[in-house]
């Protein structure tokens, strides 16, 4: 098995709150690995941990054969990262945004060409950002991302507040970008059903915890063993969060 993120007992504390407990990742090359989990289940505390944006407070992890904190710099240079609402200089064009980000990582000036035309953007490149709509500015933001085809992008909530329309268009890019490029993609995302059509994996966190980590038929195979209905992702993810915080409760009792 070739995996381009692991993770080792990685945690995350907080003075006395732990948000992200002892988590061993394994995200295969070339696959769409879904993140899921509640709010405050600590699942973007990782994605930073990863990105290095916050240090872990105890375990490691390995980014395509490095790792950190030792390559620190070398695992930085090859993640295309879109975390929480993407930002841009509003009184510039989407091409002028992206050509700052691209001399910043020194990249070519063709990658901007590249990045605008995968992520459906060519037309509007010399439109002023503040005048893009919510879909257009979260496509910037993935082409910020994708700028010099990175071999991994991690991607927190890139549908969100987006209408059906723009979800549609999003979803579509996202599955087909490690056949376009070979990339491996980690996406976090509140909408079940679209991580079900789109990822290959699937890992499911609770209160900083790994409930489960694998394909999706496995979560399938998982959840009937467990008398939980298989039948959608939202259903096995409920049930399992539901069962999660019923035993975390009798045990708090004990």
């Amino acid at each position: 098995m070739n995996n381009m993120i692991t993770t080792c007992h990685l945690t995350k504390k907080y003075k006395s709150f732990t948000a992200v407990n002892d988590v061993s990742l394994h995200i295969q090359k070339g696959r769409i690995y879904g993140f899921l989990g509640p709010n405050g289940a600590g699942k973007s505390t990782t994605m930073k941990m990863l990105l290095g944006l916050t240090a872990p407070t105890k375990g490691s992890f390995t980014i395509n054969g490095k790792h950190f904190p030792d390559d620190r710099l070398e695992i930085l240079k090859g993640i295309g990262s879109l975390i929480e609402a993407p930002s841009f200089y509003a009184n510039l064009t989407g091409r002028e945004n992206l050509d700052i980000i691209r001399r910043i990582l020194d990249l070519p000036k063709h990658a901007v060409d590249d990045a605008l035309a995968l992520v459906g953007l060519t037309e509007f490149e010399n439109r002023l950002a503040k005048k893009y709509s919510l879909g257009m500015k979260q496509r910037l933001g993935l082409a910020e991302a994708l700028l010099g085809r990175p071999p991994i992008l991690i991607l927190d909530e890139p549908t969100n507040g987006l209408d059906p329309s723009g979800i549609h268009e999003i979803r579509n890019l996202i599955k087909s970008l490690p056949a376009l490029y070979d990339c491996t993609v980690l996406i976090s995302s509140h909408m079940l059903s679209e991580i079900e059509l789109m990822a290959d994996d699937i890992g499911i966190l609770n209160h900083g915890r790994l409930l489960f980590e694998g394909e999706l038929d496995e979560l399938r195979h998982y959840a009937l063993q467990r008398g939980f209905s298989a039948d959608h992702l939202e259903d096995m993810f409920l049930s399992m969060i539901e069962q999660d915080n019923l035993s975390r409760k009798q045990r708090a009792k004990l």
